[in-house]
């Protein structure tokens, strides 16, 4: 074992990795908000990038959205074009959360993908009544996410999802779609399941309650064509807010992982566990889910904060979250984050893999968030490209500025 793996069996905080290089994306440009900036390729192959920045300065809430293009991969930007999020309405006040552009490798069309709703008081815990999925192909017209087949339509697009009454999302950046090998499309989302009431449940009694829903996707010519698999749903005797913010990647034998977002919120003595499951048809039946470990077998400990799956062109699988030496408090501590490989048979974290990637230092105040990113695989360089907001929700205001992190692997 190496040193760095000796000091996280003796639950020792571990430095930085000194080989990972760190520089500012951009700075906030406004006084009381932070800014989460993210890079996306636009298409399956060469250096054509989209930045999508987003100015936030409450929970939940995007205030604004600016979008750059790059032709030579982020060397170079285009001057910023705005993006209305947010529009008064009769109904109330129109929210939208952009997800960015997925270049799809095996049909050659990019994806965009959102979020938005009609808040009628602008809370943003209204969002689980009204969320809703929309994306447009390529520069084609935006078209909502509908299931396939007679009986469905904008105002319940998915079994058992009815807006004004639950909805259907997608968690945060991290939660990035998945091509299947025969073509099709996996895309990770979450539902706010309804209880015999006709009210969102919260079996779990935490701040909120999801199911997770792995939406199938098939090519018709220049459309998708939309089903949902069976939910991932959670124990709420063991997981506060069920099954969140889902990440997807396939295994060396075909299965498909999923690691989820659990939590210990209003329940602390429960045992804070990243969660995960997996499927053997394609992603259309789950396995119940599960703590993730080590594969070793041994447990750890991490927030409720979303995580990502980077499958990389060498074949190599990477997971991107935060792991604790303690038991987390629901959503906190969010630091350190680490950077890990994922055994691609057992679907299992490899321990002595864990590299930290940022930390809280002593200038930090306790309420640094190391969790809002998104990570790709750097065309040119190999290297794994995170992008990451050091975040600190102050009461009054917020601040954090947007950083790109280079990780050699």
């Amino acid at each position: 074992m190496t040193r760095r793996g000796l000091l996280l069996a003796a639950g020792a905080a571990a430095a930085p990795d000194p080989r990972i290089r760190r520089e500012v994306f951009l700075r906030s440009p406004v006084k009381g908000a932070a800014v989460m900036c993210a890079a996306y390729y636009t298409k399956a192959k060469g250096g054509e990038m989209v930045s999508i920045e987003q100015r936030i300065s409450r929970s939940d809430t995007i205030d604004v959205a600016y979008y750059r293009r790059s032709s030579d991969n982020g060397r170079t930007w285009t001057e910023p074009v705005r993006r209305e999020c947010g529009e008064k309405r009769p109904g109330g006040m129109w929210r939208m959360h952009p997800r960015g552009p997925w270049a799809d490798p095996r049909s050659g069309r990019t994806v965009e993908f959102w979020i938005e709703g009609v808040l009628p008081t602008d809370d943003p815990l209204e969002g689980m009544r009204q969320w809703n999925i929309f994306y447009k192909v390529d520069d084609g017209p935006a078209r909502q996410l509908i299931h396939k087949g007679a009986g469905y339509g904008p105002r319940h697009p998915l079994p058992g999802v009815f807006t004004g009454k639950n909805s259907v999302m997608l968690g945060d950046t991290t939660c990035v779609p998945m091509p299947r090998r025969d073509g099709a499309i996996l895309l990770p989302t979450v539902i706010a399941p309804l209880g015999p009431d006709g009210k969102p449940s919260n079996p779990g009694g935490g701040y909120t309650y999801h199911d997770t829903a792995v939406l199938i996707g098939q090519w018709r010519g220049n459309e998708i064509e939309w089903e949902s698999a069976a939910r991932i749903v959670a124990d709420p005797a063991r997981v506060t807010r069920g099954m969140d913010e889902p990440a997807l990647a396939t295994l060396a034998d075909g299965r498909i992982l999923c690691v989820m977002r659990g939590s210990n919120d209003v329940r602390r003595h429960l045992e804070s566990r990243r969660w995960f499951s997996l499927s053997s048809d394609g992603g259309r039946r789950w396995t119940k889910p599960e703590p993730w470990t080590y594969s070793n077998g041994e447990p750890f400990f991490s927030p409720s904060a979303c995580s990502q799956l980077v499958t990389h062109s060498s074949g190599r699988l990477f997971w991107l979250g935060n792991i604790l030496t303690e038991n987390a408090k629901g959503n906190r501590p969010r630091y350190p984050f680490q950077i890990a490989e994922v055994d691609r048979k057992s679907g299992m974290l490899v321990k002595d893999s864990v590299r930290v990637v940022d930390d809280r230092g002593a200038g930090d105040d306790e309420l640094l968030t190391l969790s809002n990113f998104y990570a790709r695989e750097d065309r040119e360089s190999g290297e794994i490209a995170l992008h990451l907001t050091r975040m600190f929700a102050f009461p009054n205001e917020w601040r954090g500025d947007s950083y790109l992190y280079r990780i050699p692997v």
